[in-house]
């Protein structure tokens, strides 16, 4: 059995065998089976949390998705960078002709074959992902969601020996180094939290023998962490919500609204000029977002009635209204769901599916919708205050 990115760690009476892998490496599921079915072990860890194992594990996920209720529950904008971001993994894992996670699923199999004790290692993705959101500043927001966007014009093609290469020291160490750089702030949750989280579950798993199947940019970070105790429950915490963008949803549109009132009051004409540089601002800039994602012309013009009234309340959106409106124009079909995972590979089929094409609406609209506020909010401030230095 080749050693090749196995390492073998003992704490006490348990001895522990990392292997570093690759998500889209036929090579490495093929070593996972190997390493746990000659190594016999007692637990089997896995890079997963709950809602990814139960994603592998349920290959018809996406033939139940509700996508009334995604909109509903205002998770369109993250179940569309969830699919963006694992789109390049998946185009790899095509041009290999496997499974992406393939190595992840081999080691699920084997432990049952083998009658091992699954352990579910990683942290909670939802958590993972808040606690990117919370610490990135507003610009850091900006330039990661351009990089994401960015990501679904590439077509970028590997070969398995560069993919092989990937998974060794000097490489991962460059790779970390470049991605610190361009997002410092991420690598903490993403990567170094990540890496406590993994070291501790590993080492409180039952049993005198344990593998662990990890990604390969894990692996240094686990070696580094497994000697220390860390604390799970501070790990899982959620970052706290700051109260500022609540008040400031209530006081921008109060402040907009207050304006206008004035204005009328003291000035009807000034007043009416205020609305209507208020309505067209936002309705059109919202529009033009839904056309942008190609909506459906009722969904553009609802994207324009409803963002001058969502924009004055914080729980509303615009997206919602146009998203709605346009899942019941352009009704996704069950084969659009069933392709939805491949035809996020391209700019192309992100567009073209309907059920990729909804959840476009509504971030479109919604990000219309947010400019619109911006630059009509600033013109009623301004007409505001000629009115009164007039």
């Amino acid at each position: 059995m080749s050693e090749e990115n196995i390492t073998r760690i003992h704490l006490e009476d348990k001895e522990v065998i990392l292997i570093g892998t690759a998500h889209v490496s036929r090579k490495s599921a093929e070593q996972v089976k190997e390493v746990i079915e000659s190594e016999q072990p007692d637990v089997v860890c896995v890079e997963l949390d709950e809602q990814r194992y139960n994603a592998i594990r349920d290959e018809n996920k996406w033939k139940k998705m509700d996508i009334f209720q995604v909109i509903k529950e205002k998770k369109a904008t993250l179940l569309l960078i969830n699919l963006v971001i694992s789109s390049f993994q998946k185009r790899m894992a095509k041009q290999f002709g496997i499974k992406p996670g393939q190595e992840m699923i081999q080691g699920i199999e084997s432990a049952e074959n083998v009658g091992a004790k699954l352990v579910l290692a990683d942290r909670d993705i939802q958590i993972t992902f808040a606690r990117i959101w919370h610490g990135l500043g507003f610009m850091g927001k900006v330039n990661l969601l351009m990089q994401i966007a960015a990501s679904i014009f590439q077509n970028e093609t590997i070969t398995e020996e560069e993919l092989e290469k990937m998974k060794s020291q000097d490489m991962l160490d460059t790779m970390l180094n470049e991605f610190t750089s361009a997002f410092p702030r991420l690598k903490v949750p993403l990567i170094d939290e990540r890496d406590r989280y993994l070291a501790q579950k590993i080492k409180d798993a039952p049993g005198k023998k344990v593998v662990a199947v990890l990604g390969a940019a894990h692996i240094p970070g686990v070696i580094r962490e497994i000697d220390h105790h860390h604390d799970l429950e501070a790990l899982e915490a959620r970052p706290p919500k700051s109260k500022l963008p609540k008040l400031m949803g209530w006081a921008i549109p109060l402040l907009i609204l207050a304006m206008i009132a004035y204005t009328f009051f003291t000035n009807p004409s000034a007043g009416t000029q205020q609305t209507i540089s208020w309505v067209l601002w936002n309705g059109s800039l919202s529009a033009i977002g839904a056309a942008l994602a190609l909506a459906h012309p009722l969904a553009i013009i609802t994207a324009f009635i409803a963002a001058p009234i969502t924009s004055l309340h914080p729980l509303l959106a615009a997206g919602w209204f146009s998203g709605i409106v346009q899942a019941f124009m352009r009704r996704p079909s069950v084969s659009d769901f069933e392709r939805l995972s491949e035809d996020v590979y391209s700019a192309k089929g992100l567009w073209n599916n309907k059920v990729s094409r909804i959840l476009l609406v509504v971030v479109l609209t919604n990000l219309g919708s947010v400019l619109g506020t911006v630059i009509g909010g600033a013109d009623v401030i301004r007409l505001f205050i000629n009115h009164l230095t007039s």
